[in-house]
Formats: C-alpha cells, sequence, structure tokens
C-alpha cells in the first residue's frame, strides 16, 4: 500500500552571497514520516527549512504541501502546518497560557482545554501561569513545541527541536513525537546536528552536506549496514568526496 505523499521539495535552490545556502535539493515525505534532516550547522537545514515554510523565498525550485505550492499558494500550503524554524518565540510578558491563547487567534477551534492539553503533552503545565522571560532555553522550547501542535497540525517542521533541553526533556519530546506520528498520523520534519537523537528519533534520514542532499534512507536499513548512524553520516560524506568537519 502506497503512503500518501504530503511534501515534495522540487529542484530547491537558494544561493547567498556569502557562498551558503542549498542546490537543487528534491525530496519527497510522507504521511506519517518521522524525517530527520541531518547535517552539521551551516549546511543548508534552516534555509530550506525556511523555504518550505515561505520565510525565504527560493532562487529555483517549488515545495509543495498537499499539492500546494508554498510560493503561490502559500496560505492553502500552511493551513496544517506548526512550526518552530530557528527560535521557539514567545511574547516574554506573557503567562504561557496567554502566549498559546495569543497563538490560537485564527483557530477558533483551540480552547482552553486545548491549551492546557498541549502544555501537558509538553511537560510544562505547571508552569502554565508563569512569564517565558523567566524560563530556561529548555522551557522555552516546549512552549514552543506546544504552540507549534496547537491546532492539531498534520505536519510539524522543527527546527533542532531538541536545543537547549535536558536528557529528560530530549525523551520527553521524542516520546511526544513518536506518539502524534503513530496515534494521529502526524507527519514530521525535523532538523539536527545531533546523530545519536536523529538516530533515536527518525524514521527516514536525510543527509545534507555543504547545501547538497546526499542521499535519504531508512533508518532500519542505515542500521543493517553501519554499526551506527554516525559512522553512516562520515561515510556518506567521505564517499562524495569531502572532508568531514563534524561536531555533535
Amino acid at each position: 500500500m502506497n503512503k500518501e505523499k504530503v511534501i515534495e521539495i522540487q529542484n530547491l535552490t537558494k544561493r547567498y552571497p556569502n557562498g551558503r545556502g542549498i542546490e537543487d535539493i528534491n525530496l519527497d515525505i510522507y504521511k506519517g514520516d518521522i524525517f530527520g534532516f541531518l547535517g552539521p550547522n551551516g549546511a543548508g537545514k534552516t534555509t530550506a527549512m525556511k523555504i518550505m515554510t515561505g520565510l525565504v523565498r527560493p532562487d529555483q525550485g517549488d515545495v509543495k504541501i498537499f499539492g500546494a505550492s508554498i510560493t503561490e499558494d502559500y496560505e492553502k500550503a500552511m493551513a496544517s502546518v506548526g512550526c518552530i524554524i530557528e527560535i521557539a518565540e514567545s511574547y516574554p510578558y506573557l503567562t504561557a497560557y496567554e502566549n498559546l491563547r495569543q497563538a490560537a487567534r485564527y483557530s477558533p477551534q483551540v480552547d482552553r482545554k486545548r491549551i492546557e492539553e498541549v502544555l501537558e503533552l509538553t511537560g510544562i503545565h505547571k508552569f502554565i501561569n508563569e512569564k517565558p522571560q523567566k524560563f530556561s532555553l529548555g522551557m522555552k522550547q516546549r512552549l514552543g513545541l506546544a504552540g507549534a501542535i496547537l491546532n492539531h497540525p498534520k505536519i510539524v517542521i522543527l527546527d533542532e527541536p531538541l536545543n537547549g533541553l535536558d536528557v529528560e526533556g530530549m525523551i520527553d519530546i521524542r516520546n511526544l513525537i513518536k506518539s502524534m506520528a503513530e496515534n494521529e498520523g502526524t507527519t514530521f520534519f525535523i532538523s539536527s546536528h545531533l546523530i545519536h537523537d536523529v538516530e533515536l528519533t527518525c524514521d527516514r534520514i536525510g543527509v545534507i552536506y555543504n547545501g547538497r542532499m546526499l542521499n535519504v534512507e531508512s533508518t532500519e536499513n542505515i542500521l543493517k549496514d553501519y554499526a551506527t548512524l554516525e559512522n553512516y553520516f562520515v561515510s556518506e560524506v567521505e564517499r562524495n568526496g569531502r572532508v568531514p568537519n563534524y561536531a555533535d
């Protein structure tokens, strides 16, 4: 049975004056995937994700979400998408609850019960009446994730979602992602430079290096041939004639 294609990335190219960017990226993401976009800092992960969410226009190519073009039909393309790109932003002088109430202003179906539910799911319900100005980076990430899943999105795009989390937080968020994918059919597109966490979280992995996609493979198949995802990453980089400069 063929899985439904929910994201199509076609010939995506964006070049910056400093020489960085992405070059001719092609990628299909399917319903229920937990896709890991793996690469070192500066590889082009955030650039690609900014284009995917309409924050940056590509020089060439397009992204289609549920068949709608992000460049030509932005509102339709993003209607079922939740995301965090780079930093989970919040209003520092509003409470956690008030921040999510603001995030829900275009989603009439989101009520107090749903807000409390996502705060519970992300492990910060006890801070519902506290202000993010006092939050640690990890707690701000949890609040950002609560906002990203607030309106029951079908696709969640997360740029370095485990940034700033302690070990317990990483496990909590990993379990939440897996649960939503399995039980609700939510599709996740996750970027990270943390190889071990990608290995434990994602079922398909795309390696990006110097702005180019090197390979896309299932985690299961990778671990049949390599002891760890790190070994696979280094092998892919070397096989493509580049010297790895990688810090986990």
